[in-house]
């Protein structure tokens, strides 16, 4: 085996393997997709995506997967709930979107599911 393959992302170790399309961690169980070549890892990187993998872009719909509390608030944003027209920024909660009922929010992409209109 002369190729070497990366370190995890997550915990560092040098013990990563591949199997098929993903690269796994056995210390810390991680998969990430194996680079193709001609894609450089600072290009991948910047592709904001939602739970389950699918990338997000400005204007698209998606699903909270998960009740979550305001902040400040008594309210909950319930599962299930359709937000339509969010706007990817930089930083930790990586969507802006405007809510029916509850107003302009943050949330992260963790707790978001890709959805078609």
């Amino acid at each position: 085996m002369s190729d070497t393959l990366p370190p995890c992302p997550e915990c560092a170790s040098a013990y990563s393997y591949q199997m098929d399309a993903l690269l796994i961690c056995p210390e810390c169980g991680h998969e990430w997709p194996a680079e193709t070549p001609g894609t450089a890892p600072e290009d991948v990187g910047d592709i904001i995506r939602d739970s389950v993998g699918n990338a997000l872009a400005d204007g698209d719909t998606v699903t909270v997967i998960k009740d979550l509390k305001l902040k400040g608030s008594s309210s909950v944003i319930k599962v299930g709930t359709k937000v339509r027209g969010i706007r990817l920024v930089p930083g930790d909660h990586d969507i802006d979107c405007k809510i029916p009922g509850v107003g302009q929010i943050g949330l992260k992409s963790q707790f978001v599911k890709k959805t078609a209109d």
